[in-house]
């Protein structure tokens, strides 16, 4: 079976699937790719099934030397990504020999690559996932120099051969991001003044922002009562608001349960944007009504 070296690991690189979902009882939150739907193009590119786990870089990715015959894809943030000399698309399966060393580098927009590999990376699963988990520490450590992976065989799909399907790529990321928003369910909690200011004020990606959550910088958003209210569960996309006012939107490993209240969820269909938000960036939020 195949095997990848970590030359570099890049800035934060880790082994991601879709999760480990139903948890949430005993404290363990759904983690997985923070870009779902990136995950799922790139496993598609390459004939494994879309839950199988793959490589989720951030920002800049690793330097890989396999010691086999492979095929690879790249998508999410769009990265200059070489093997040797040789530029690689995205968006496209390709194919690796022994001792090719592959190279993705830094996000030309976006925070987050997902590489793929065909047969995906055989790392051993807990609660069913093989998901890097970076609150609890469940899954494989992200990824150091050194390192040795093995791809499986395992995740279902094809396992030779070049896929004939080439599906599209996924949506650019908009330059100022509007990001769909259901109101509540602590929206009782805020003033007037701060259900308007959520909606009709830009806030910024604050730096100290992780897979956790990212804490957004822009107005205050003010209360209506004092103190906190009792802790409850807490799910992806929840927009909290700590008593000084500046939210703080989670994301994969968000806490499952939290005492800050949450002043609106951004819609399932647009946490991918969330997760490819850069620190300085600036998005909106607007309201829709519950489905």
């Amino acid at each position: 079976m195949t095997r990848i070296e970590v030359i570099a690991p890049g800035a934060l690189t880790t082994v991601q699937d879709l999760g480990r979902p139903g948890w949430a009882h005993i404290g363990v939150p759904r983690s997985g790719a923070a870009d779902r739907p990136a995950l799922r193009l790139a496993n598609r590119l390459v004939g494994n099934n879309e839950g199988a786990p793959g490589l989720e870089t951030t920002l800049s990715g690793p330097r890989l030397r396999v010691d086999g015959p492979c095929v690879v894809a790249l998508t999410g943030a769009p990265a200059d990504a070489s093997v040797g000399e040789r530029p690689v698309p995205m968006c496209r399966a390709f194919a690796l020999g022994p001792g090719d060393v592959l190279h993705v580098g830094t996000a030309r927009t976006g925070l987050r690559t997902y590489v793929a590999f065909r047969g995906g990376i055989d790392v051993p699963r807990v609660l069913g996932s093989a998901a890097t988990d970076l609150l609890t520490g469940l899954g494989p450590a992200r990824l150091a120099s050194g390192d040795m992976l093995r791809m499986g065989a395992a995740w279902g799909g094809r396992t030779s051969g070049t896929p004939a399907l080439q599906p599209p790529p996924l949506p650019e990321l908009p330059r100022l991001p509007h990001l769909r928003t259901v109101v509540g369910p602590r929206d009782d909690w805020f003033t007037a003044n701060s259900m308007k200011q959520l909606t009709t004020e830009p806030f910024a990606v604050n730096h100290a922002s992780n897979r956790i959550g990212l804490r957004l910088d822009g107005p205050r958003l003010d209360r209506a009562h004092p103190g906190e209210p009792l802790s409850e569960g807490l799910v992806p996309g929840a927009i909290q608001v700590p008593a000084d006012g500046q939210p703080i939107l989670l994301l994969a490993d968000h806490p499952t349960t939290g005492g800050y209240p949450v002043i609106a969820v951004v819609v399932t269909d647009d946490q991918p944007i969330v997760a490819q938000l850069r620190p300085g960036q600036q998005l909106r939020f607007s309201l829709v009504p519950p489905r």
